[in-house]
């Protein structure tokens, strides 16, 4: 019988979390569609899995025999299937780069030249991700080294550097009332509807709407978009605002859409994450510093200085 190794990677996460909630937000997926792939594999198998309660899910006998053999199964095909890909890349000389939005603002060009001349014939093969994927493809092996924002999930089972940190501002319609304001105190946009990542992003679509940093107030949803173009016009038509990196005014400029400094909120933070077990990888070091040399941050004038 063949099994998706993602269907296991699944059933994994839901036997670890305990419930479908966490581990969909852990797999950056939609709790349905989660259920849908763990019955899927119930099907598959011809077995009960799990029982499903309202305080969480529970393995059955057949299902923590799976959750004994799973994880050793599919540390090995990830291994393996980590292995192939680098050669490939290493007989290409090509190393795998993804990002989100912006990567690390001006720098990453500095990065990327940084490299070539570090590792002459070598090309670094820069990969966009959705915000659905806050990780841009590192947590499912799809990229060798990737340029995120932080925190994001899944964070702690990686290697992470910080580079620079810079505000979060609000981007609004251009006719919104506090456009025309120099500065904006977050509280004055606590019950202002936000265009948010999806839900399954978790920690991170929190993170980009303040959740943590509203005294207990709820965040209404006005949009969910997955990529920038979405998400600009979805504050452009109206459905709503969004917190955005300072330097999103530079690389997100479009008419109908006004960046505004915000105060009494933390700033976000971009930095270089790799896999632990490329912490011996001589291409993936020299980019990760590339990177560390590379350290800066960006002014308000949008001048930058070495951090």
């Amino acid at each position: 019988m063949d099994v998706d190794t993602r269907l296991l990677r699944y059933f994994i996460a839901v036997a670890e979390e305990g419930g479908l909630t966490r581990a969909a937000q852990r797999l950056y997926v939609s709790q349905p569609a989660l259920t849908k792939q763990i019955k899927q594999l119930e099907a598959q198998l011809g077995v009960l899995l799990f029982t499903r309660s309202r305080t969480g899910m529970a393995l059955t006998e057949p299902g923590r025999a799976l959750a004994e053999r799973a994880p050793e199964l599919l540390a090995v095909w990830n291994r393996a299937l980590r292995e192939t890909r680098h050669a490939a890349d290493r007989a290409a000389r090509v190393l795998r780069v993804g990002f989100l939005a912006s990567a690390a603002n001006e720098a990453t060009q500095e990065i990327v030249a940084a490299f070539a001349r570090r590792r002459p014939g070598w090309r670094a093969d820069m990969r966009q991700a959705s915000w659905s994927n806050p990780t841009a493809g590192l947590a499912d092996g799809d990229v060798d080294v990737a340029l995120l924002r932080v925190p994001f999930p899944g964070q702690d089972g990686l290697r992470v550097e910080v580079l620079f940190s810079e505000p979060r501002w609000i981007a609004l319609p251009s006719s919104h009332p506090l456009a025309t304001r120099d500065l904006i105190p977050f509280s004055e946009l606590w019950d202002e509807p936000f265009v948010a990542a999806p839900e399954e992003t978790g920690p991170w679509r929190d993170f980009w709407v303040g959740a943590d940093e509203r005294d207990g107030r709820p965040v209404r949803i006005g949009a969910v978009a997955a990529q920038p173009d979405e998400w600009l016009s979805a504050i452009a038509n109206g459905y709503g605002v969004a917190l955005a990196p300072e330097s999103a005014a530079r690389f997100y400029a479009r008419p109908g859409v006004t960046y505004r400094p915000v105060s009494g909120i933390s700033p976000t933070r971009v930095g270089v994450a790799w896999d632990p077990a490329d912490d011996a990888d001589p291409i993936v070091q020299d980019f990760v510093r590339c990177c560390l040399d590379s350290r800066i941050s960006a002014d308000p004038s949008g001048e930058t200085r070495n951090q």
